[in-house]
């Protein structure tokens, strides 16, 4: 376990796992009483989401080394599921390669700690290195396509997730009440609940579609009542996870209820352009692993910078 796992980080998975022993219980008794219908799907996504919650808790509190391979193998997993997706050129199946092997070693420079190198590795050096291998190929149909696909890929899947596990490294003093795992904890748990939140205010009073023709039960009112829950929580929560101010929690909690959503929304887009539904079965209830982890790829980095800009 980490030795510098603060005592809030360790309330905060207590409280979540109060959160799910509540939310079994909710679907045990609709069961009961109405036994006419089928919570089969709510069930499957409650059962999903211990599964979940159990993984990243062990990653999370085994160790520092532990927890960045774990967010390398999310990220692989990612990526895995985006080409399973995307109509690829039989030509460029030499080149995904590098873009796998591009996933230890954007993790190997979050190991280190070297933040000039993760911070440019992907955006400058897989940028220019991928259309140059692409190149030597020599296959020139569809070559923009394949390699705007490609870069997307990385830059989503593998860079936009990286920055979570780049929190783990950053200084322990900067953040004395709960260290890396505490601007971890805030972010995923922020992410996630946003898209609850944002799901729950729009069954219970969505009217207004707020953009039909990507996603059509996305409302006005489910997106500004789950925003202003998570800024609510946002408040809450950064005073024992994070070193935000009241002001800088507010912000925070707007950035990553918005770019929740806008990341939402992109996957969704994707799915949409592709004509699949989810992105995968790996998850009962939820889909695949891009479909639970879409606002992360867009919170992710916004949420890191903003923390670094501030605070490192």
């Amino acid at each position: 376990m980490y030795s510098h796992l603060h005592p809030p980080v360790l309330y905060g998975f207590g409280g979540i796992v109060g959160v799910l022993v509540f939310a079994s219980a909710v679907v045990m008794t609709l069961r009961r009483l109405h036994p006419e219908r089928s919570y089969t799907e709510l069930a499957q996504r409650i059962n999903s989401w211990w599964i979940m919650v159990g993984v990243f808790s062990i990653a999370i509190l085994l160790s520092r080394t532990t927890s960045i391979i774990f967010f390398a193998f999310v990220s692989f997993l990612a990526l895995k599921e985006y080409f399973s997706l995307i109509p690829t050129r039989r030509a460029d199946r030499r080149v995904l390669f590098w873009a796998y092997a591009a996933i230890p070693i954007q993790y190997y420079w979050v190991h280190l700690e070297w933040y000039g190198m993760f911070i440019i590795f992907i955006p400058v050096f897989l940028f220019l290195f991928l259309p140059m291998r692409m190149v030597i190929i020599g296959e020139t149909k569809d070559f923009l396509r394949a390699a705007g696909t490609l870069h997307w890929g990385l830059m989503v899947m593998v860079f936009s997730i990286s920055h979570a596990a780049f929190f783990l490294v950053l200084a322990e003093e900067q953040n004395p009440v709960a260290g890396g795992a505490g601007l971890v904890l805030y972010l995923i748990f922020l992410t996630q609940f946003n898209d609850v939140a944002q799901y729950v205010w729009g069954k219970l009073t969505g009217r207004l579609k707020i953009i039909p023709k990507v996603s059509p039960n996305k409302t006005w009112e489910g997106f500004l009542g789950g925003l202003a829950t998570t800024t609510t929580l946002a408040a809450i929560l950064a005073p024992h996870l994070t070193p935000l101010s009241l002001p800088e929690s507010l912000c925070a909690g707007v950035l990553i209820g918005c770019s929740g959503f806008i990341g939402d929304v992109t996957i969704s887009a994707l799915k949409r352009d592709i004509g699949v539904k989810d992105s995968g079965s790996l998850l009962p209830g939820h889909g695949g692993i891009l479909d639970r982890i879409d606002s992360l790829t867009f919170t992710a980095p916004l949420f890191f910078h903003y923390i670094y800009y501030l605070h490192y």
